[in-house]
């Protein structure tokens, strides 16, 4: 989908737009929101700070409580209203001169920097390399860089020395880590570092915990650029219930049931790779290895096949809106292996040639 100056994807298209409206009784695969989300004990917390709406909302508590969660003191976070408007303040509030995204990747931050008025540089990681990253590869000169880890869409965990060396002095370096608390262990993550000259973490909280419709996120950085940020932001921009869940998805009984999670996430990616590399011999690709909630799969007629999954009842992310990839990537979600094996039946019926169950053993 060209953009309305017919530029290019659509940087605005996000994977909510599969289940909107006619795509409501759809199985949601568009969307990277944990399933059967949020547990009732956050739901509890939540309700329980309505009672507190009367008086404006006062974030110390839990910009201390996911200040000690990371080791770093409170001036090093900002709370935000999700990771998204994390991207918006860095736009408009940093001085920059040569932005560069790294892609294929959230196209909201370079949508962000675009509305800001910065003419943002590319650089596009290949299928062929695995969309590793290659840090010559990002111009000497950028004097803002952006990553995601592990990346959406194509779900690559890049190691964190690999992210390290794009810091340099006079250089910020942005990490997109909205899907690392689904990795075990959170390994290869750069939050709570303090040792890597210019780093900005961004994390959601709207993912595993199923919040998106609550929006809460959150930065690490210098505190020089917490304060900056924080100076571009209206006031009161978290709302007390999402203060409230900020505070207690960074309790130890939440970070314990988020690696469970993770560890959940990790076993059920496992069956749906391999589900999908049966269908290997219909031309059916997985970008491997996948590290996060969702895996990039490329396949001919793409557009066709997102399609016929709708009719039968299933919903995909298209890919070709994200800049690097084409009409014939889709993304999927992790989910159960009840619904992928309901997926792979529609798939099956989906794909072009012959139809029928795919080739190739499946696991148990």
């Amino acid at each position: 989908m060209p953009t309305e100056d017919g530029a290019g994807p659509d940087l605005r298209h996000h994977g909510d737009a599969e289940v909107r409206d006619d795509g409501s009784a759809l199985v949601d695969l568009a969307v990277n929101v944990r399933a059967g989300t949020p547990p009732d004990w956050l739901r509890e917390r939540i309700a329980a700070s309505l009672t507190g709406l009367a008086a404006y909302p006062d974030g110390r508590a839990a910009r201390a409580a996911v200040a000690a969660r990371h080791g770093v003191g409170a001036d090093r976070v900002l709370l935000t209203s999700g990771a998204a408007e994390a991207f918006v303040l860095l736009a408009r509030a940093l001085k920059v001169r040569r932005p560069v995204v790294v892609h294929p990747q959230f196209t909201e931050p370079e949508a962000a920097l675009r509305d800001a008025g910065h003419t943002v540089d590319r650089v596009l990681l290949r299928a062929e390399d695995g969309f590793r990253l290659d840090p010559a590869a990002v111009p000497e000169e950028a004097d803002l860089v952006v990553i995601g880890n592990p990346t959406n869409p194509t779900s690559v965990l890049h190691p964190a020395a690999t992210i390290a060396r794009l810091a340099r002095p006079g250089r910020t370096l942005v990490v997109d880590e909205a899907f690392m608390d689904a990795v075990p262990g959170e390994r290869e993550a750069l939050a709570g570092r303090t040792d890597v000259p210019g780093l900005v973490v961004l994390r959601s909280l709207t993912k595993t915990w199923g919040l998106a419709g609550l929006r809460i996120g959150y930065v690490l950085a210098a505190r020089e650029t917490v304060a900056e940020l924080a100076r571009a932001q209206p006031l009161w921009p978290v709302s007390t219930p999402a203060l409230a869940a900020a505070q207690a998805c960074v309790t130890p009984r939440a970070l314990a049931e988020a690696a469970h999670a993770a560890d959940r996430i990790a076993a059920d990616r496992a069956h749906l790779v391999a589900g999908l590399s049966a269908f290997a011999a219909r031309g059916v690709r997985v970008a491997e290895p996948a590290e996060g909630p969702f895996v990039l799969v490329r396949m001919a007629d793409a557009a066709g096949v997102r399609r016929r999954l709708r009719d039968l009842g299933y919903a995909v992310r298209r890919g070709d809106t994200f800049p690097g990839l084409g009409a014939d990537w889709v993304r999927m979600a992790v989910r159960d292996r009840a619904t992928t094996d309901g997926l792979l039946r529609a798939l099956a019926s989906a794909l072009p040639g012959p139809s029928g169950p795919p080739t190739g053993r499946h696991p148990d």
